[in-house]
């Protein structure tokens, strides 16, 4: 039994049927040689790992490996206590041979049951999430992806996005920075060409038409968008690039009322939470409140913390939300999606929407690991600096374009994932430093962890 946990098939080579014994050392000796041959590959190629589990025919292959794998390792576990002449033992001795072989069998075989079976989560999360979509290269050396926070209600038309973040990302670096869009932004252009211009030659002028109404709006007039598979999203991207000045990579939408499941999966997110924060009101009572301190929230907590206004303004909450995104890219190491693994791509499967094709999921896969070793910028189009009712567009394509060059012109140098000590001050409103009048320091920032 021994022999068999420690070179499968020896047992059968030495006492037993020797063409069963050399076909099991060679499989096994076999695997090593891939083992081996893929570390090394890995090792020049640190790619390779994400494209492996971002490939959709490999985890097929390797799942079925694995499963096969541990059904003839468990099998030869079964013929070794044959080997040993179990009968032969007083019934003590059989008694205990016969638990150690089942020990070794099950946890052999479960264990690779188990990869088996985390194999198949992934392969079906990728599946689920990604398609085959279009692969869009980056723009003057940057992907820039539309982050967006999705509210959905049962007075509302669909999922609307409340939440609108546009993440330019360094193709090289990972380096970010986040420009914050406000949700009622008005009288703004369209990209020359696209749906929206036409409709719109001269801007998003007409009554109560907000950035977050974009959607909406598309939604009733679905017939302008039939070579789009959600008008919604695709009026929202043309508003985005109307007011940056930026082609939009891809999308990434997340349902804010399931948000909590994700952060659950995660087992929380610790937020410095500057002053209590209401649990509900708009609307509603106040149910609670999210006392102050350093803490680790739970999903409901998070997810409070990400959109409570009842004693704050809608930028104080903007500003919260980019250190909910900061924490989190932080603090989703990979040992955590490890441990993690199934209950983050359940809850992920559920709660996200992306035209990332599954082909590129590697290349964003090590962008993010490059990105948790970089200060994470922020610029945000919000009061004092722009008046959302009627945006200076050109300024603020200025200020897109003056970020971006810094960001490539002053490159920071790479630094672990780190914790700052709260920023003391005295100016604070709804949980965020500054103020509508000043501004806040998360919506505008070369390091988001100083302002956090």
């Amino acid at each position: 039994m021994l022999m068999t946990l420690v070179l499968p098939g020896s047992a059968q080579l030495v006492a037993g049927d020797k063409r069963v014994g050399r076909v099991a050392l060679r499989v096994w000796a076999g695997l090593l040689a891939v083992v081996a041959f893929l570390a090394l590959l890995g090792w020049l190629w640190p790619g390779l790992a994400f494209w492996l589990a971002a490939d959709t025919g490999m985890l097929g292959l390797f799942r079925w490996v694995l499963t096969g794998l541990a059904v003839g390792w468990a099998l030869l576990f079964v013929d070794a206590w044959r080997l040993g002449e179990p009968l032969g033992l007083l019934r003590q001795q059989r008694l205990a041979v016969v638990g150690i072989n089942g020990v070794l069998c099950f946890s052999v075989a479960g264990t690779l049951l188990f990869g088996a079976h985390l194999l198949t989560v992934q392969r079906d999360f990728v599946l689920t999430m990604f398609g085959d979509g279009v692969v869009r290269e980056a723009t003057d050396g940057r992907y820039n992806v539309l982050l967006l926070g999705g509210d959905s209600g049962a007075a509302r038309w669909g999922m609307r996005p409340d939440s609108l973040t546009l993440a330019s990302i360094d193709e090289e670096t990972g380096q970010t920075t986040l420009f914050g869009l406000p949700r009622n932004m008005q009288n703004f252009p369209f990209p020359e060409g696209s749906v929206m211009g036409g409709q719109f030659p001269d801007g998003f002028d007409c009554d109560d038409c907000y950035l977050n109404s974009l959607a909406t709006w598309a939604r009733d007039n679905e017939d302008l968008f039939t070579e789009y598979d959600d008008p919604g999203i695709q009026a929202t991207v043309e508003g985005v690039e109307g007011i940056t000045g930026l082609e939009v990579n891809y999308f990434a939408m997340v349902n804010l009322a399931g948000f909590r499941r994700m952060v659950d999966a995660l087992g929380g997110v610790e937020l410095d939470v500057r002053d209590r924060i209401p649990i509900g009101g708009i609307g509603a009572p106040v149910t609670g409140y999210i006392e102050a301190g350093r803490r680790t929230l739970d999903g409901f907590e998070t997810l409070w913390f990400a959109r409570s206004r009842v004693a704050a303004d809608d930028y104080s909450r903007m500003a919260r939300q980019k250190c909910v995104m900061n924490a989190m890219l932080d603090q989703l190491s990979p040992a955590k999606v490890l441990r993690k693994f199934e209950a983050i791509t359940s809850a992920s499967s559920d709660l996200i929407t992306t035209d990332l094709p599954a082909s590129e999921l590697d290349t964003f896969a090590q962008l993010a690991l490059r990105a948790r070793t970089q200060p994470m910028r922020t610029v945000s189009f919000v009061p004092p600096k722009v008046n959302t009712s009627a945006p200076d567009v050109e300024a603020i394509h200025a200020d897109v374009r003056s970020a971006l060059e810094e960001a490539r012109e002053r490159p920071r140098a790479d630094r672990p994932p780190r914790r700052k000590k709260p920023v003391v001050t005295s100016t604070q409103t709804g949980g965020s430093i500054g103020s509508l009048k000043d501004g806040y320091a998360a919506n505008d920032t070369d390091d988001l962890d100083a302002v956090c």
